[in-house]
């Protein structure tokens, strides 16, 4: 069966030395960027690759280029192919055949360790995934977490059509969605950092899963990240939660690992407050989401809760405060359609001392967050956070 994504080619024309280029009819010479989207095909996933390729091969004359009369270089080659950067023509650079029929899952860099049950991969933290003060963001950190989730289920064989979902959650039109998830950081990483984060599931009640994950800094191996989850099961196209069914279970058990991430002294199992606009300190309104906020489920993604969530946080704790701990509360789903308001209220963190005396504490600070439809007032996502002072959080790394 032929390719499902036809190979289309963009020619580019770049000039390559514009001071030197006379303006006479010698004109100017151009190199030429040939790029091949190779798409999927029906015999398994196949990886989705950019090859380019460019020729610098020989000074050939070109008589047309565009309908103007030009010396140029000569476009493609023999075989298909075109000549490498600083080669001959004659030297054609072939993409290798071992890439044709590779599957995408050997594309991910992720492998499976302790027996299959926890899947870990690596990732490095590029320039675009830094903040103001050139680390890794909160929002950075899960989107992490959640690509490291799903490339756990593609690894595992489990994979149906949907974002996430099984095989048989698949044919019964059902999802994974979050319910509550728990994050605390000890250190945020840095531009070009390499990261490693393992992932893995267990079950949460009769109707639930939970996923957890560590992030270790890959040269030291030291813990830098713990986070977990509960997942529920909703129908794609009634929105309404569902029972696991008994297909379902059979399909996620073998992978069930009786572990924890955060101990569980640790864990923020405590409800959170809401917020009303006569306890709250700050509001902010007129948030929209925009079309590229929506995932493959036809709703907001979860990660983008945290951005709208963080605009009502003043601007000084932004900037002298480290975000080191967040739990959500997800209540309601959010459509592109929705307007929304974001509430915060701060205050000093409050700790209990050897004597039972109440300190409060200025190098670390608590919020209360509520992400609401700004119409009706519903509750989409409470939060609780957990802030310290850039000059403690870097003393205690």
């Amino acid at each position: 069966m032929k390719s499902m994504a036809s190979t289309k080619n963009v020619t580019l024309y770049c000039p390559e030395d514009l001071c030197k280029a006379e303006k006479r009819s010698v004109g100017m010479a151009m190199q030429v960027l040939k790029v091949g989207f190779c798409g999927l095909r029906n015999h398994g996933m196949l990886r989705q690759s950019i090859a380019m390729k460019a020729n610098t091969g020989g000074y050939e004359s070109v008589d047309l280029i565009n309908g103007r009369k030009v010396n140029g270089i000569k476009i493609g080659g023999d075989g298909g192919g075109v000549a490498h950067l600083g080669r001959k023509s004659s030297e054609v650079l072939k993409e290798p055949s071992s890439w044709v029929n590779e599957p995408a899952h050997a594309w991910l860099q992720g492998r499976f360790v302790d027996n299959r049950f926890v899947y870990r991969q690596t990732f490095v933290i590029r320039s675009y995934e830094i903040g103001p003060d050139k680390t890794a963001t909160m929002e950075t950190m899960m989107n992490l977490l959640q690509e490291t989730a799903l490339n756990h289920v593609t690894g595992s064989g489990l994979a149906g059509n949907g974002f996430g979902a099984t095989r048989e959650m698949s044919l019964r039109k059902l999802i994974w969605v979050v319910t509550r998830i728990q994050v605390q950081v000890e250190k945020y990483s840095s531009w070009g950092d390499v990261v490693e984060i393992d992932t893995w599931v267990d079950a949460a009640g009769k109707n639930g899963m939970r996923r957890d994950w560590i992030i270790r800094d890959y040269n030291t191996q030291r813990i830098i990240t713990r986070a977990t989850s509960t997942w529920v099961i909703m129908n794609r196209e009634t929105r309404r939660l569902s029972k696991i069914p008994d297909e379902v279970k059979k399909e996620v058990q073998p992978f069930y690992l009786h572990r924890v991430s955060i101990p569980i002294a640790d864990t923020d199992s405590e409800k959170i407050e809401k917020l009303t606009d006569e306890t709250t300190h700050r509001i902010r309104s007129g948030l929209a989401p925009r079309w590229s906020d929506m995932d493959a489920n036809q709703h907001v993604n979860n990660v983008k809760y945290i951005g709208w969530l963080l605009e009502s946080v003043p601007i000084d704790v932004l900037e002298d405060y480290n975000l080191t701990s967040m739990t959500l509360e997800y209540r309601r789903e959010c459509r592109q359609s929705t307007v929304l308001e974001s509430l915060t209220t701060m205050k000093p963190k409050i700790a209990e001392s050897k004597n039972c005396a109440i300190d409060s504490n200025r190098d670390e600070l608590e919020s209360t967050h509520l992400l609401r439809m700004q119409a009706d007032k519903a509750e989409i996502v409470r939060a609780r956070s957990v802030w310290q002072s850039k000059q403690k959080f870097v003393s205690t790394m």
